[in-house]
């Protein structure tokens, strides 16, 4: 069993909160990924699931057993590095194969984890050069296959990725989640890349201002928001946030008499959270706009981005409420040109705009 448990785990660097007190369970054989911008407090919580960083309050337990003051070694961990922290005096079959050997394990088994290692990162042509004469990208492959080749309970990885190509990198989330399903190891990820967190993690955690703003799969952080920083940081570009006035089962919304009609079962929610007449947030995704010469809501075309198999309108409620509508890349607008669109009523969220967390919808029994 390799289940992480962090327990109301803190810390601090005098007077600077690096990660306020925060509960997680990571599951056995579980790909996790922490996201959220610099400073979030994403790696200070994978260095101390390590041991490379000690707790200010709180426990770690890893597979049941209470490690919080254990030194790394003793956690049956393997850690990649943003900087990949390779031996340059090594070459790289002796860096990849340094940790079994430390382990003790046999020839035969070194040489067998050591193929299938090079392969998937197809490092084989580098195996007897040093880290100092290798790109950027290649020294990452060698700190990953260092990780890789021991097989521990845990994988910890922090931005591992950062330093390869474009494409390179899209191969890899593959490649990297695919030898997690067949090795079944627990994998903490850290990443400030929501497509990398989207396309790799069973769940995400989004952090920012040192703490967990929402826990979930990646279809639920994306299409239900906990709050309006997780509805902004998740999706390119982020959740559509308008401000309006609810009451009388409409939303009174920014521009030429744009009065939205709630889905029937958001009323009784909003009725709930806003009295029945009050300032509500209306969300919703780019993809959940649809153009329509009869729809209910009204812009102008401000800015047109073309993304190949979609182009992305800029539409300009008013100064100050410019949305974003997703649609067919054959049809073109002018800039300027009044566009009509509808919400589709299964994809709108609705945020408290004073807290800022998602009001949410009675759930029927």
């Amino acid at each position: 069993m390799a289940t992480i448990e962090l327990r109301q785990v803190e810390k601090r660097f005098g007077n600077h909160q690096a990660v306020k007190p925060l509960d997680l369970t990571i599951n056995d054989g579980e790909f996790v990924v922490l996201l959220g911008p610099s400073g979030c407090g994403k790696t200070t919580t994978l260095r101390m699931i390590s041991g490379l960083e000690t707790v200010t309050g709180g426990s770690i337990y890893l597979g049941g057993r209470n490690v919080t003051w254990l030194h790394p070694s003793e956690r049956d961990i393997a850690f990649v590095f943003q900087l990949f922290a390779l031996y340059p005096h090594l070459t790289v079959r002796q860096n990849i194969t340094f940790p079994l050997q430390a382990q003790g394990e046999s020839q035969e088994t070194i040489e067998r984890r050591l193929a299938e290692v090079v392969r998937l990162l197809r490092i084989e042509h580098i195996l007897d050069s040093r880290p100092g004469k290798l790109s950027g990208g290649d020294r990452q492959r060698v700190a990953l296959a260092r990780a890789l080749v021991r097989r521990p309970a845990a994988f910890l990885m922090d931005e591992p990725l950062g330093a390869l190509d474009a494409e390179f990198r899209e191969s890899m989330r593959a490649e990297i989640k695919q030898l997690h399903i067949d090795q079944n190891a627990t994998t903490v990820y850290v990443t400030h890349d929501q497509v990398e967190a989207m396309a790799m993690g069973d769940r995400i955690v989004v952090m920012s201002n040192a703490e967990i703003q929402q826990v979930g799969t990646p279809a639920e952080v994306y299409h239900d928001p906990a709050n309006l920083f997780v509805a902004q940081f998740i999706g390119s570009p982020g959740m559509n946030l308008v401000k309006g006035h609810y009451i009388g089962g409409q939303v009174i919304m920014p521009g030429d008499n744009n009065r939205y009609n709630v889905p029937t079962d958001w009323v009784p929610a909003l009725n709930r959270a806003t009295g029945g007449d009050g300032d509500v947030i209306v969300g919703f995704r780019p993809e959940a706009a649809v153009a329509a010469s009869d729809g209910e809501l009204l812009g102008q075309v401000y800015a047109t981005d073309m993304h190949g198999a979609y182009t992305v309108l800029h539409v300009n409620m008013n100064h100050d409420d410019i949305v974003h509508v997703r649609s067919n890349r054959r049809t073109t607008y002018p800039i300027g040109t009044p566009v009509r669109f509808n919400l589709n009523p299964q994809m709108v969220r609705f945020f408290d705009p004073v807290t800022g967390q998602a009001i949410r919808r009675e759930v029927v029994q």
